[in-house]
């Protein structure tokens, strides 16, 4: 008998070669393509994406991966290794079955239409479909001009491309929804930056990071059709998306249309709860930087809100009207919801729906809040008759010293429910304060006034010291990508040293464990952090 052929693909539990990933490139396969094949900036009309190469750079190398993400794309850790894995994710190489593009959508930006925007410095390289049948979009950020740059180059420096990298695995390990990121490569080049848009450029190292999600689509594609009034391709583009990624609601119709709209909405309602719990500031909550997945998409000018701060926003662009601060992040999501829902008007055919869409996420986001705040507190369900005051309360205590978010949630895990002494409830919270010293007198009173009431409110329930605190440390992160750790890790980077990205990496892989040999990494902001450069306020420049 004849030896029968064996497939590339091993099966199993095998991992793949790079040259081994199947492509499926629905989203370019499906939907309308630009006919102009030349790379000139310009306006794109009645297409989906335009075909776009990477541009090739002088010496690409590996300084940052996932193996999370590598894991999802069943890809062989070995490759990481490689220079061809460098030389892809640099952007020189393109693999078999790959078909590069970048994306055409428009979007408002803190709050005014801007019209075409598009993919001006990302360009999607192609979906692989992994052994589970998922797909997942690789996209390059930092590649090379678009036809969507504009007057912009299409690169990315180091300094953005760490804080890209390192911010989209937090938040995965931190389990708030997420585009991830599958590698961080130097591009061996110089990319000039003005920073903060004073008039003093510099050169930069240059970088890529490859992102990557189920789907880079965002509120702002079907808001640019909308606007052009091309409801042949928007209607194209909407029934792609729900059939790409949204089969479990059926065949599209109206009454499809707007269940999809509402299913958006509640998507959206979990990640901005997600980012209240975890004291995440986005920075730039711009229609076209919303996934319609309900991710969180593109990682410029975020924070972490460290000092209790609800009007804190990291953007020195939203520094004057403060649209995108931290206690604003609710308010903003529904009105991009509410663009989404005009932009689609059409199909639905009725505002009703749209509106019932609008009034759920509301709703969720009210709920959403309540019960993450009692999961916060390790209550086990909120509580209105009593829970509302506790909340009001809370807020104000942590507004009346600078309050370290983070290490106050975990501290007060620590505090035992039968503690009345105030010296001893500061003593344990003290770590949470930026200036200790200034818990005296009426504050210090009303901190623990509150606590009592805290506690007093968990001997309700009759939870035990221990299980509260199993409770608490399961939602309240000991780390996370603190603005402080972030630029350390950037400076030690553009000095040749690359260590300290793989450091934070693997401790934000555990972000609710104790970790006690990385205490170092849970430390509030130290003083010289407070005003420096990409430690407190960022431009959206990269």
């Amino acid at each position: 008998m004849a030896r029968e052929e064996t497939s590339s693909i091993m099966p199993g539990n095998s991992k793949l070669k790079l040259n081994q990933w199947q492509f499926d490139n629905r989203f370019v396969n499906q939907l309308p393509a630009d006919p102009e094949l030349t790379n000139g900036r310009r306006q794109v009309l009645e297409a989906c994406y335009s075909r776009v190469a990477p541009t090739p750079v002088v010496r690409p190398k590996l300084i940052g991966f996932s193996r999370e993400m590598a894991e999802e794309l069943d890809l062989d850790p070995a490759e990481f290794e490689t220079d061809e894995f460098a030389a892809v994710f640099g952007g020189n190489k393109l693999l078999d079955g790959m078909d590069p593009f970048a994306m055409c959508y428009g979007g408002h930006q803190f709050g005014n239409w801007a019209g075409q925007l598009g993919d001006g410095r990302a360009i999607n390289l192609g979906e692989v479909v992994n052994r589970k049948g998922a797909h997942w979009t690789l996209q390059l950020k930092g590649a090379g001009p678009t036809p969507y740059s504009r007057t912009a180059d299409g690169l990315a420096v180091l300094r953005s491309s760490i804080r890209e990298f390192l911010c989209s695995e937090a938040m995965f390990h931190l389990g708030v929804p997420t585009t991830r990121a599958l590698s961080l490569v130097l591009t061996g080049e110089q990319v000039m930056r003005d920073m903060f848009y004073d008039g003093n450029p510099k050169n930069e190292l240059g970088a890529v990071v490859c992102r990557v999600a189920p789907s880079f689509t965002r509120f702002g594609n079907f808001q640019l059709f909308a606007a052009r009034g091309d409801l042949k391709n928007l209607k194209q583009l909407v029934d792609h998306t729900i059939q790409a990624d949204f089969p479990e609601l059926g065949a599209p119709s109206p009454e499809v249309y707007a269940a999809w709209f509402e299913d958006v909405c509640r998507r959206t309602s979990e990640m901005i709860i997600h980012w209240m719990r975890v004291g995440f500031v986005h920075g730039v909550m711009n229609t076209d930087n919303m996934s319609i997945l309900g991710l969180t998409i593109d990682y410029g000018p975020y924070g972490w809100l460290e000092d209790y701060d609800p009007g804190w926003t990291p953007n020195t662009t939203d520094a004057s009207g403060k649209r995108y601060r931290f206690g604003n992040q609710p308010l903003v999501a529904h009105w991009n919801l509410y663009q989404l829902g005009n932009a689609i008007l059409s199909l639905v055919n009725e505002t009703e729906p749209l509106q019932e869409g609008l009034d759920l996420y509301l709703s969720e986001v009210e709920s959403g809040a309540n019960r993450m705040l009692a999961d916060k507190l390790g209550l086990s369900e909120y509580v209105r008759a009593t829970d509302d005051q506790l909340k009001q309360e809370l807020f104000e205590v942590l507004t009346l010293v600078e309050t370290d978010m983070t290490i106050f949630y975990r501290r007060l895990a620590d505090i035992p429910v039968d503690e009345s002494s105030i010296d001893s409830i500061v003593a344990i919270l003290s770590d949470a304060y930026y200036s200790p010293e200034k818990i005296v007198g009426e504050t210090k009173s009303r901190i623990a006034s509150w606590v009592r009431h805290y506690l007093s409110r968990v001997k309700m329930e009759g939870t035990t010291d221990e299980i509260r605190r199993q409770r608490m440390n399961r939602v309240n992160p000991k780390f996370v990508l603190r603005n402080y750790l972030a630029q350390l890790a950037i400076d030690r980077s553009e000095a040749g040293d690359h260590a300290m990205i793989h450091e934070l990496l693997d401790v934000l892989r555990h972000p609710y464990d104790e970790q006690p040999e990385k205490e170092k990494f849970a430390a509030k902001r130290p003083e010289w952090a407070r005003h420096r450069p990409g430690c407190s306020m960022l431009s959206c420049s990269s």
